[in-house]
């Protein structure tokens, strides 16, 4: 027999190359490519669903004449989740969710399925585990679904075929790197068929109104599996993250066509399954019997939620040439950034200082609303003093030593009184009109400003 013909697919981008390089020459990132074999023959692999009905082409109409109707949505039952998902799910949609494993995944699905089976008719498809093993999860977690049905599939073509025959509402295929079509002579889980198979699903969840949601295992980095494409084809891609040695679980959207991006839901996990955290600014906040050096509670918004976080700082002598900079949750060259402000605007060095960043709870900060909280919490370190009790920050430090004003400063003050601060450094330009209920607020421009404000409430 001839050797089948090669070439070499991105995992990043999907481009392809006829011989391999370290480096993609489409993305430009670094050790990428893996070899898979040439796709002969494909001109049918869309027949599996050709006998679902195919609706009329659509006229060519002006803007102006559509009417604009918001999607219907329905509740999975989980609070938590239906905020991620911006509502609830939406007929039709296709919704990609990745994680580590064992973070939760299928529990959480397992979970919503079994609370959609009593209104909707859903199915669940499963490639990694049998139905035994499935049905064992299901009695650990007190699960009682009659009407949740199940199958233990990997075969693309039969499970379009059992979507078709049983028109299921819901449907959840995990995971989608164990699909693989009968079209490509490609294995499962490789570029090529990673790509096809979720390309078929969608298209048959465009047509038919099923909503389906595709599992995904992430790599090492922390990226989906397969190539970026992947996250294009799909409406909605939504993140687990956690620790593994912390029964605290967050899934946060990183794109939705019918909702918000970056909302966050925040689950505990129990032996019961998930449960959602009605108040989850209390995880990352640590009980401190008494005031701490380095500590210092910023409010961050997370999507249309205010949360509060605790940001530790420690700064100690540094024995190396060269000081170290690390930064948990935030982002460290920020962190550099920040530094040189503080010395050049404030007068306070750090060079011959270690500086150790943390957010609390293992959330992951991104917005620069952190940047005024982050140099307190140093400053309190260097000092070995800590700040004010009840104090909470918000605001981010331009190069200038300037205090920016935060987006949405009103929700966050309100979060941050309703759980008992009585004090706020906020930037002046977020000054509310009316006063905060039992919160004294102080509005500063600059850094240096800050500090010396804070000296007068020691």
């Amino acid at each position: 027999m001839a050797k089948a013909r090669t070439n070499y697919s991105c995992t990043e981008c999907g481009g392809i190359g006829n011989k391999w390089s370290g480096q993609c020459p489409a993305c430009q990132q670094w050790n990428t490519l893996v070899e898979t074999i040439v796709e002969t023959g494909a001109g049918d692999r869309y027949s599996s669903i050709d006998h679902l009905p195919l609706a009329q082409t659509a006229p060519v109409l002006s803007l102006a004449d559509i009417e604009a109707i918001d999607a219907p949505r329905f509740g999975t039952g989980i609070d938590e989740f239906d905020r991620v998902l911006g509502g609830g799910l939406v007929a039709g949609g296709v919704v990609l969710i990745g994680g580590d494993p064992g973070i939760g995944k299928s529990t959480l699905l397992l979970q919503a399925l079994a609370n959609m089976s009593h209104a909707k008719s859903v199915l669940y498809v499963s490639g990694e585990e049998s139905g035994a093993q499935i049905a064992l999860r299901a009695k650990r977690l007190l699960i009682e679904a009659k009407d949740l049905r199940l199958q233990a599939e990997i075969q693309l073509e039969k499970i379009l075929a059992t979507l078709a025959e049983l028109k299921p509402q819901v449907a959840v295929i995990d995971s989608i790197q164990t699909v693989y079509s009968d079209a490509l002579s490609s294995a499962p889980g490789s570029v090529a068929q990673v790509r096809e198979c979720a390309a078929q699903l969608t298209r048959l969840a465009k047509r038919s109104g099923i909503t389906i949601i595709l599992v995904g295992h992430v790599t090492k980095e922390g990226a989906l599996a397969g190539p970026r494409v992947l996250e294009h084809i799909v409406d909605t891609v939504l993140y687990f993250e956690g620790d593994a040695h912390s029964s605290f679980r967050l899934v946060r959207a990183i794109k939705n066509r019918f909702g918000a991006i970056n909302e966050l839901g925040v689950f505990a996990m129990t032996e019961k399954g998930l449960k959602g955290v009605s108040n989850p600014s209390a995880l990352f906040l640590s009980q401190h019997d008494s005031l701490v050096p380095g500590s210092c509670v910023m409010v961050t918004q997370e999507g249309t939620r205010p949360l509060l976080v605790e940001i530790q700082a420690l700064v100690d002598t540094s024995h190396l040439p060269n000081a170290r900079r690390l930064s948990v949750g935030l982002e460290q060259n920020r962190l550099a950034m920040l530094l040189a402000v503080l010395h050049r605007h404030a007068a306070i060095a750090a060079f011959d200082q270690d500086v150790f960043i943390n957010a609390v709870g293992g959330v992951k900060i991104t917005e620069p609303a952190a940047d005024l909280a982050v140099l307190l919490a140093i400053n309190s370190s260097m000092r070995n003093k800590a700040l004010p009790r009840g104090l909470v920050v918000f605001g981010e430090v331009g190069l200038a030593g300037e205090i920016r004003p935060a987006p949405r400063g009103q929700e966050r003050l309100r979060e941050a009184a309703k759980l008992g601060f009585s004090m706020a450094m906020i930037p002046k330009a977020n000054m509310p009109k009316l006063p905060i209920e039992g919160m004294s607020i102080i509005a500063v421009e600059r850094i240096d400003e800050a500090f010396n404000r804070l000296r007068e409430h020691e």
